[in-house]
């Protein structure tokens, strides 16, 4: 199969907000009133952990049938901590990002403890977000003058 490929496109509304479009969709991108914005959205680091979780619900799903069994539903949670002092430029000592992310996963299905071990690894080698997470991936960004 050829690659896909997939893109969005936006605007930003505010210094906060920024609205993209994903084929009809529009997604709206905001920081807390907190951290200076109107909190019309979820933010950047918010929008990461909850593409993580709706990666690996649609790899639970898929695998799960591929395996010959039905995964009634998945519980996700992902939570991360990162250091703001970076982002507002207070300090360059640790990384941007999260330093860490943690993900629990509650499987609804009757299956053999084998079989879920089966079923996690092979989500978690062919979910998409988690190998870009856990992978360098090139990035080439261009400025064009208006």
């Amino acid at each position: 199969m050829s690659d896909l490929k997939f893109s969005i496109k936006g605007t930003s509304e505010t210094a906060t907000k920024f609205v993209a479009e994903a084929r009809q969709f529009k997604i709206i991108i905001d920081e807390p009133s907190t951290l200076g914005g109107n909190d019309e959205g979820a933010n950047p680091v918010e929008y990461l952990l909850a593409s993580y979780a709706g990666c690996l619900n649609v790899m639970g799903h898929l695998v799960a049938n591929e395996l010959g069994f039905k995964l009634d539903k998945l519980e996700i949670e992902i939570n991360g901590s990162l250091n703001p002092d970076r982002l507002f430029g207070k300090s360059f000592s640790e990384r941007a990002g999260y330093k860490k992310i943690n993900v629990t996963i509650k499987p609804f299905a009757d299956v053999s403890s084998e079989l879920l071990k089966k079923w996690i690894d092979a989500v978690e080698d062919r979910c998409p977000i988690n190998d870009n997470l856990q992978n360098i991936t090139s990035i080439d960004i261009k400025v064009l003058s208006n």
